[in-house]
């Protein structure tokens, strides 16, 4: 078994997660959603913001369940003291369907021979095991077919050491804006409410229900139920523009709750015609201070930034790149002003009346803002403020 990467506690480059941000986004969530559960996604180590610190926040700040994407990490979790429910996303492998119910994940189920085994493994073990199913309403990735939905739950509902909970689906296009995409999760939505319909009738009712992600909390009323699924937009963002529409209908807004944080570490004199960095990719143009930063691409900066012209805030004051992003470090063109060792830098934050955040960077990264928070580096330590 690998050790986990070390974090880089030594150096001045960090992430700081605002627990009250946290807390803040799960306010709004449950402003637009009313009595609905919220089940707080925090798989992908809490989408960059650390798993066991962003999974202790969602929980402090009114989360009523928590979901994962692996059994890793939901072990991860129940060896930090976390007992809340937490539910594995996707229907996992037979042979580790046992690690999971002994660690009391709840498993979720999406095949007929995912059902069959989910039942043999659960009555070996004896006692009483959650699990949900998944139907595949059309976006081909996981989850049992509709047709053959009434036989899944019965697997489930038929073995005594299993309880049936919840029953779900997966939205593909819930954050579009065209009448296309509006349709097709309309369709989603009808499919999956004529599966339920099956299931009732044959005297099958899992008191969990949910189909919204964040796109659904804010897009899609109809797929409240009684459970939604936000992810994103418990981090403070937003999967699509228009959806803010709803956030202005109830006058709230999102926070985010991850800065990027660090420190000058080195300043160098450059000439007019020195290219600093690998491949001496751009040219100085004036006389300036070059200030080294210590986070590169390891840590989650992506290269692509540096072409995009991408910027970094120093004492308050918007710089951009000198030079190509490297592995460990940024090289920061300050032009004639006066930095020095040991000033302030925000990478993803704000700093004075200047912001920069992950929509900046999936802007400049031709990227989505998921992508730019799971990408921030194992070394990056997550520091918890309030």
């Amino acid at each position: 078994m690998s050790r986990v990467p070390a974090e880089g506690v030594h150096r001045p480059a960090w992430a700081e997660i605002s627990r009250s941000a946290l807390a803040h986004n799960i306010a709004v969530v449950r402003e637009v959603l009313g009595p609905t559960q919220v089940c707080a996604v925090v798989k992908a180590n809490g989408y960059g913001h650390g798993a066991v610190l962003a999974a202790r926040a969602m929980i402090e700040g009114g989360a009523d369940s928590l979901a994962v994407a692996i059994i890793d990490e939901g072990i991860e979790l129940r060896d930090a003291g976390i007992n809340e429910a937490i539910l594995l996303l996707s229907e996992i492998p037979a042979e580790t369907i046992r690690a999971a119910l002994e660690a009391e994940l709840t498993l979720t189920v999406g095949s007929l021979e995912g059902a069959r085994a989910a039942a043999s493994v659960a009555s070996e073990l004896g006692g009483k095991h959650k699990v949900h199913l998944k139907i595949d309403t059309g976006m081909l990735r996981q989850g049992v077919a509709p047709r053959e939905a009434l036989r899944a739950a019965r697997i489930l509902n038929d073995c005594a050491a299993l309880e049936l909970e919840g029953i779900f689906t997966h939205f593909s296009v819930a954050d579009g804006e065209s009448d296309e995409d509006r349709a097709f999760t309309t369709r989603q939505i009808e499919v999956f409410n004529r599966v339920r319909l099956e299931l009732r009738t044959n005297h099958i009712e899992p008191p969990l229900v949910h189909l919204a992600n964040s796109a659904g909390v804010f897009g899609h009323p109809s797929s409240h139920a009684t459970l939604a699924r936000p992810g994103l937009v418990l981090y403070g963002y937003l999967p699509s523009a228009w959806l803010g529409d709803v956030l202005a209908h109830h006058a709230v807004t999102l926070r985010p709750a991850l800065s990027l944080r660090a420190q000058v570490v080195a300043t160098r004199r450059a000439e007019v015609g020195d290219r600093p960095s690998y491949g001496r990719r751009r040219e100085v143009e004036t006389p300036s201070t070059i200030a080294t930063v210590p986070f590169g691409y390891a840590d989650g900066y992506p290269r692509r930034l540096f072409d995009a012209g991408a910027q970094v805030l120093i004492n308050a004051k918007r710089y951009p790149l000198a030079g190509m992003v490297t592995m460990d470090q940024l090289l920061i063109n300050c032009g004639d002003d006066e930095v020095h060792v040991g000033d302030d830098v925000v990478l993803l934050g704000t700093s004075g009346d200047e912001s920069i955040t992950a929509e900046d960077w999936a802007a400049w990264g031709t990227t989505v803002t998921w992508e730019i928070l799971c990408g921030i580096g194992a070394r990056v330590p997550r520091v918890l403020v309030e």
